[in-house]
């Protein structure tokens, strides 16, 4: 458990505090709050099963976990997953709570003028240009365009090497891969092709993972131990902060390319459909205005391409796993698939198409259902502006940091359940055969509110997409005995992959259309 994050904090207690603690923790199913100490001992102890702890601390205290700062720590921090206090948080009470310094210090790499880590009057305009980037008639003609063809130029041939050659093939990696040239290019308006039979390094995606690693511990050690850590060069923090350079050169490159294309005329003489965010930013496109600072245009490109790869793939590779678990679930869909997208002909393969995706009812259910158990990002943190009292009855103030975990909400049985733990796509679907709509304080997969996630509806766009494609034409068989766990990040990937062998099926669609 220590070897995995080589920490100096590990080395500070002495061995029969740790032993004494073992023996008593399943006695207090809470965190022990120790002199000076505060929680730090026992995350350390269950920092393997970090989420799960959590989730099992706010199932016996009703959702709700105040944990008093210790003298290292210096604030407090209030565990909830209580869809009340969630909804006072992000929307009743929204402008009385805030990301703010401390968080902008953690998440540093994504730096502090972009949508991700700004807040207030600041968050407010950056959040109306992403709004108006997305519904901007030009990006709803780039997604018609690029989704088809990434499935069909990229996913396919790519599955079918695999397939053919009968490969042992990382699920996980090859999802990532795909959403990766994605965001890529509705980011920068370049494809990277990660996703192709030789499967290049993938250098930006790799280094917000570490990053993302990095940032968690950050949410559990006191701030003076990541510091020298960070200082000194070594553990987590230093990749992070090589994680950080190749995300600056990442940036630099980017650029670069597309500044050369404009001054060439070049995005004049292409497609219609090519429509960028970097391209807007650099020609000073209506949807964006006046080229913006270059720490702006780099902190929002970074946060678009981590918000649309990393959370849309996590999502699918969790999503095949419970598939996989489930085959009860797996023949819905193909059913599904087979009676809405008819054969053209003897042994041709119909087309998924992309406008019709809205009638994959139980695919968008099972998608949903896959949100709520293993939600891509796990947690939020808030800090009050000032004092308050919450729903819950417990008081808060400036010195708090409010966590809300979304992955324990999903095992709340006051909220979901006494199923609640049970992979169900019919739990969303109504009995007309609609899909069944949960509150966001409820279902926080997207967050809530004002904060709530605009690229909704581009991930389900994209999910729905890709999990139609690979499923109608492909058996995705995982490896039995795969250990199977998520990795201790601030994204819920899956720490060992997802292994499994790829086959074609015989008379099913190619690609969408």
């Amino acid at each position: 458990m220590f070897d995995s994050l080589a920490f100096p904090q590990y080395f500070i207690f002495p061995i029969i505090f740790f032993l004494f603690l073992h023996h008593f923790r399943k006695i207090n199913p809470t965190p022990w709050n120790l002199p000076l100490l505060g929680m730090l001992a026992s995350v350390i102890l269950n920092i393997n099963q970090l989420h799960d702890k959590v989730a099992q601390i706010l199932e016996k205290t009703k959702g709700s976990f105040m944990i008093k700062g210790s003298w290292v720590a210096q604030y407090d921090m209030f565990l909830t997953s209580d869809p009340a206090n969630v909804q006072h948080i992000m929307s009743t009470n929204f402008s009385k709570y805030h990301k703010g310094s401390e968080g902008r210090k953690r998440f540093d790499i994504f730096g502090e003028t972009g949508l991700f880590n700004s807040d207030f009057d600041e968050w407010k305009h950056q959040r109306k240009l992403a709004r108006a980037f997305i519904n901007h008639q030009k990006f709803q003609q780039l997604m018609a365009k690029i989704v088809p063809e990434m499935i069909e130029r990229g996913l396919i041939p790519v599955l079918d090497h695999v397939s053919e050659e009968k490969m042992l093939v990382d699920f996980q990696d090859l999802l990532k891969r795909t959403t990766f040239d994605f965001a890529c290019l509705i980011a920068t308006g370049h494809n990277p092709n990660s996703l192709s039979v030789g499967f290049p390094e993938m250098g930006f995606p790799d280094a917000v993972d570490d990053a993302c690693e990095a940032i968690l511990i950050r949410h559990l050690v006191p701030e003076s131990l990541w510091k020298l850590q960070s200082w000194l060069g070594f553990g987590k923090e230093k990749k992070l902060a090589n994680g950080w350079r190749t995300i600056d050169q990442f940036w630099e490159k980017q650029k670069s390319m597309k500044q050369e294309e404009i001054e060439k005329g070049m995005e004049a003489k292409e497609d219609e459909g090519i429509y960028s965010l970097l391209n807007c930013y650099l020609s000073g496109h209506e949807v964006t205005g006046p080229t913006p600072a270059e720490k702006v245009m780099r902190d929002n490109i970074t946060a678009l391409i981590f918000a649309t790869e990393g959370t849309t793939s996590i999502a699918l590779t969790w999503f095949f796993w419970l598939v996989s678990k489930n085959p009860f679930a797996e023949t819905k869909i193909k059913e599904e698939l087979k009676r809405n997208f008819s054969q053209e002909g003897f042994n041709k393969p119909p087309l998924v198409r992309l406008n019709e995706l809205n009638k994959l009812v139980y695919l968008h259910a099972a998608l949903c259902e896959t949100l709520r158990l293993y939600p891509p990002v796990p947690f939020e943190i808030r800090i009050p502006l000032q004092p308050d009292v919450l729903p819950s009855g417990h008081q808060v103030n400036q010195n708090t940091h409010v966590l809300i975990s979304a992955y324990s909400m999903a095992r709340m049985t006051s909220v979901w359940g006494e199923d609640c733990r049970e992979f169900k796509p019919g739990r969303w679907i109504t009995e007309d055969g609609r899909i069944r709509h949960e509150p966001p304080h409820k279902f926080f997969s997207f967050n809530a509110g004002p904060r709530i996630c605009i690229g909704k509806d581009i991930a389900f766009t994209m999910m729905k997409a890709t999990a139609a494609s690979i499923i109608h034409n492909y058996d995705v068989q995982v490896v039995k005995n795969h250990p199977v766990t998520y990795n201790l990040s601030i994204g819920f990937r899956m720490k060992h992959g997802l292994l499994a062998r790829v086959s074609k099926r015989s008379a099913q669609p190619r690609h969408i259309n």
